[in-house]
């Protein structure tokens, strides 16, 4: 099996690059476990100015990772720099918050276990695998390793095949930035090899981000072999605007929470629940934002939507949106497989949606939104928690109580309130239901790979 950089925008194969064998995964391993244990020794200081180090590293490499990513996976060129930013805010973070995050936590009274003394401490695991998908070829991988090395742990990266570059860079980025060698690696191996990773004494966790499918797999795998795993899924999040609510800005706001990266996040606005007093009046704002959209190469400052990543993810799209028409979903925008070169496909909009509809139940990775009719706050939290993600959501009221109803019953790990889903280095972020566990980012985000170890002192 070979890595390759199919150029998204054109369809064309650019560049190949060969799979590791089973005695490199071995070496790798090794000196990803020696860098462990010199990295569990060393202090939060060192560990701060080596990511600091790194940061500034990746920030003064921004020109040249930004195209690399639009080649690899075709997002618009501003959306790849503020990737790279992003990474470097994640750093530098972690930098900042590590030794707070993972001090010592003492009980209060320490009398009421028999105690002089109580408490937790937080100490690293050793080699954690990341299983990483391709939809931010860096950010998806920096939210897990700023916090995994700065907790002391060492990182092995087994990325989508699509963005071998990505990967590659990454392979040497920490050490470049002083970390010992071995920190953080990649693995340029396919699916098939990644049970034998996670069976590998030297693995302790794992973690993932990507579809279902794969999270079950991993996780059953990562089960057998009694090690922890956190799972970030695919999500099919609500947006739901009731009267009291912006219409303009919520439209607007709207169609940036669908498109973003192309429209391909799981954490993307996707099924977009309306109130009906105020049902038409939306989506003519919605619909036209939309339509406004500039359509093209992604390396076009201009542009706002390139080229889907993949041929079969093109394909998935115009199957859902085919299926939904077929079923008699009414076609807002869009809807019509280009012809032409690469993997584009238009902005689309649509509604009159009926459960017998692919898209009532399943992730669109794409640049396409269902749009749903309601009459009550009830009707919009059913359809709301109907689907089997639970990854984020967002609630546009002006009413305090009615912002209160939707926190409470809304089903997903994240709620935003007059506001788009966006991951922050400082706050928690995860999904429930088939869009996984645990979590990433803030506080719990590097406490996941670390023991909780209790400690009582009589």
């Amino acid at each position: 099996m070979t890595m390759a950089v199919t150029n998204p925008t054109t369809g064309m194969l650019e560049k190949e690059y060969p799979e590791h064998t089973e005695a490199d995964i071995d070496s790798k391993l090794a000196i990803a476990q020696s860098a462990h244990e010199t990295l569990r020794r060393t202090s939060f200081d060192q560990r701060a100015a080596w990511m600091r180090a790194t940061a500034d590293l990746m920030e003064s490499e921004v020109d040249s990772l930004a195209p690399m990513m639009v080649r690899e996976m075709g997002k618009p060129i501003a959306q790849a720099q503020a990737e790279v930013h992003k990474c470097v805010k994640n750093m530098r973070f972690y930098a900042d918050k590590a030794e707070e995050f993972l001090a010592d936590e003492p009980l209060a009274d320490p009398s009421s276990v028999n105690a002089s003394a109580a408490w937790a401490r937080y100490e690293p695991l050793g080699v954690v695998l990341a299983v990483m998908p391709w939809n931010y070829p860096l950010w998806q991988v920096m939210r897990f390793a700023a916090p995994a090395l700065m907790a002391g742990n060492a990182g092995i990266l087994k990325h989508a095949s699509n963005v071998p570059e990505s990967a590659l860079y990454l392979d040497t980025l920490f050490t470049r930035g002083g970390f010992p060698e071995g920190s953080f690696s990649t693995l340029m191996i396919g699916v098939k090899l990644v049970n034998t990773v996670i069976d590998d004494w030297r693995v302790k966790a794992i973690t993932l981000t990507g579809s279902e499918p794969a999270g079950r797999a991993v996780a059953e795998r990562a089960g057998r072999q009694i090690k922890k795993s956190v799972l970030e899924l695919g999500g099919s999040d609500a947006f739901v605007v009731m009267p009291s609510a912006d219409i303009e800005k919520s439209a607007k706001t709207g169609v940036l929470a669908r498109v973003n990266n192309n429209g391909q996040s799981c954490i993307a606005g996707k099924r977009f629940i309306i109130h009906e007093d105020i049902y038409d009046a939306w989506v003519e704002h919605f619909v036209a934002e939309m339509a406004s959209l500039v359509v093209g190469d992604p390396m076009d400052p201009a542009t706002n939507i390139g080229p889907l990543a993949t041929k079969n993810g093109q394909r998935d799209i115009a199957q859902l949106v085919d299926d939904a028409k077929d079923k008699g979903a009414r076609i807002l925008l869009g809807g019509e497989l280009p012809e032409g070169p690469g993997f584009y496909y238009p902005p689309t909009i649509i509604d009159n949606i009926t459960p017998e509809m692919r898209i009532t139940m399943e992730e669109a990775f794409g640049p396409l939104a269902s749009v749903y009719k309601v009459s009550s706050r009830e009707e919009a939290i059913s359809i709301a928690n109907q689907t089997t993600f639970g990854l984020s959501s967002a609630i546009w009221s002006g009413d305090a109580t009615e912002q209160e109803f939707f926190l409470k019953e809304l089903d997903a790990g994240a709620v935003f309130i007059n506001g788009m889903t966006i991951s922050f280095p400082e706050l928690a972020f995860g999904g429930i239901k088939d869009s996984g566990f645990g979590r990433e980012l803030g506080a719990p985000g590097i406490r996941e790979f670390t023991n909780m170890k209790t400690i009582w002192q009589g």
